[in-house]
């Protein structure tokens, strides 16, 4: 099993523009910060110390080049600019100071710190012409794609800090389906303009967003910058794009409405990111907060998220270009955050091909998001997801499933035995591309109402693996289902029925062992199948468990089965 050390943690913007050039405004604080902000933790692997960026004081205030605010001039010259001289003259602060500027794509330099001062309202421009087709990155693949509304290719001590907000303008990009909106609020998008899918369920707010989405087979077969312009509506940039940088700090801002992903760092090295507040519509198609992705030596700190997609999310690239990357993502400690609407709270996948190890994540909550936490991929991924600790989670109203594996993503419908959740699948032979979870640990775990407690669904040729659970208060609809799992290990597990059911299920399962067990609610408390299950031990918490009434097993494995 997992050998684990003790883990003791200790409405808009103001409209008057404030000229500060020379000034040292948001500098001093920044400047005398050398050391990272995991002070105190002791975590249970080795973590390289994380290098945070430093600047000098030199002040420059995008007034003086020509930016203008409370208008729809635009400032992107201004900001791109001030941006420029700031780091061909070895690097300081660029200001945006209180008021409402309207840019196109702001182009990030080394050794500058863009500073937003409180009541700075960012406005990104809605005309898509501003946003030149690259070549880039998305959902772990390279593609063709508009640039990033925030950029930066090969930097290094760079950082974004205040407390201004950034906008995206992303309801320009976006497509809408029907199924997210209510009647009346579907009725208003469709009035406003725009183009319906041939089935009338999806919204898109341009004819060149629908031609892109909706007529694929008419895209060229090999895309280029040039050839893909009738169709760059359609080509969502993430809104924050880091791509081999070094030294990266985020804090105190505000990251809204992005036309697709919100904050995506590439293959970057030693980040901070800290006091971020992540926002997109519910609605938003593939509006995710934040997506490490083949990043290395990073923490996240006192983060707020409200999202349309998966909150924080570690990804490492999609299948045979994300394994010939092999630039997993390592080496992150990520705490003190909150996830009200998302699709899962912290999530690792489905583009995990380059691997994930040495995760810490303590001192989360999740309200109201629909799963909690959620780990995914597929066969055809690969890459090995290793070494990940939680502690301290808490839920409270989880729509779905508060922990959930599943290695079938975007694969094939299962069927599902209606009451055990029991699945019988075909093992495969074992390649390159089979993913691997495994040596995962959670402690402290609490869920205030979920409609299931734990879902795993491992695939035969390589179950999820080496998981250890200890102390969990979970209060579900649902209890727990487990197929294709091996080396789990329950200690104090307190689970609270909110409907009659089987507390726990799990099938084709080896070396799992419950101890300390306590449940209400249920009106069975074990049930085991699969005829690859193999030493099983339950234990139940002050009550004598009786065979075929609290625990019935398939009668061809009843002899791997000890209850005491």
């Amino acid at each position: 099993m997992i050998k684990i050390k003790t883990a003791v943690l200790v409405g808009m913007a103001l409209f008057t523009a404030v000229s500060c050039t020379n000034s040292k405004v948001g500098t001093t604080k920044i400047a005398s910060e050398k050391k990272d902000n995991l002070a105190g933790l002791k975590l249970p692997f080795k973590m390289p110390e994380i290098q945070i960026p430093i600047f000098k004081a030199d002040t420059l205030n995008i007034v003086d080049f020509g930016a203008v605010p409370n208008t729809e001039q635009l400032c992107t010259n201004a900001i791109n600019t001030a941006i420029e001289k700031c780091s061909q003259s070895g690097g300081g602060v660029v200001v945006i100071p209180s008021g409402l500027w309207t840019t196109g794509p702001i182009k990030m330099k080394s050794n500058v710190n863009l500073h937003t001062q409180n009541g700075a309202f960012i406005s990104f421009t809605s005309d898509l012409k501003q946003y030149k087709l690259i070549e880039s990155y998305f959902e772990g693949s390279k593609v063709i794609r508009c640039e990033s509304p925030i950029m930066g290719i090969d930097l290094e001590n760079i950082a974004i800090t205040g407390e201004g907000i950034f906008d995206g303008n992303g309801a320009k990009w976006r497509p809408v389906k029907i199924g997210k909106m209510t009647a009346g609020q579907w009725d208003e998008l469709v009035k406003s303009g725009g183009v319906l899918s041939k089935d009338g369920k999806i919204w898109y707010p341009s004819k060149g967003a629908y031609l892109g989405n909706e007529e694929k087979d008419k895209l060229p077969k090999r895309q280029t910058v040039e050839n893909m312009e009738p169709y760059k509506e359609a080509l969502r940039p993430v809104m924050v794009n880091f791509v081999n940088c070094k030294k990266l700090l985020l804090d105190g801002v505000t990251f809204q409405n992005s036309p697709a992903w919100n904050v995506n760092p590439l293959m970057c090295e030693h980040l901070t990111l800290r006091n971020l507040t992540i926002r997109n519509p519910w609605y938003s198609q593939n509006g995710d907060g934040l997506d490490l992705e083949s990043c290395r030596i990073g923490s996240v700190t006192n983060c707020r998220f409200d999202v349309g997609d998966d909150a924080i999310c570690i990804k490492s690239g999609k299948d045979k270009e994300g394994r010939d990357r092999g630039k997993p993502t390592e080496f992150f400690v990520i705490t003190d955050c909150v996830v009200y609407h998302a699709h899962g709270g912290f999530t690792i996948g489905s583009e995990m091909s380059g691997g994930v190890k040495n995760i810490y994540a303590k001192n989360l909550t999740f309200n109201g998001t629909d799963c909690g936490l959620r780990f995914k991929s597929v066969r055809g991924r690969g890459g090995v997801v290793e070494n990940i600790w939680m502690e301290d989670i808490r839920m409270n109203n989880i729509p779905t499933d508060a922990i959930n594996f599943n290695l079938y993503y975007f694969g094939k419908s299962l069927t599902e035995d209606k009451e055990t959740g029991e699945v019988a699948v075909a093992k495969e032979p074992v390649s390159e591309e089979t993913p691997a979870f495994k040596n995962m640990y959670f402690k402290n775990i609490y869920v205030n109402g979920a409609s299931q407690a734990m879902k795993i669904m491992g695939i035969p040729e390589m179950p999820v693996a080496n998981i250890q659970f200890e102390n969990m208060i979970i209060r579900a609809d649902v209890g727990i289902q487990m197929n294709y799992a091996s080396k789990i290990d329950f200690k104090g597990l307190d689970l609270r029925l909110d409907k009659p059911g089987i507390a726990v299920s799990f099938s084709n399962s080896q070396n799992v062992n419950i101890e300390g067990f306590k449940s209400t609610g249920e009106n069975q408390m074990f049930w085991v199948g699969g005829t690859a299950t193999k030493d099983i031990t339950l234990n139940s918490e002050g009550k004598k468990m009786i065979w075929d009434k609290d625990v019935k097993v398939l009668e061809a494995v009843k002899n791997e089965v000890k209850i005491n």
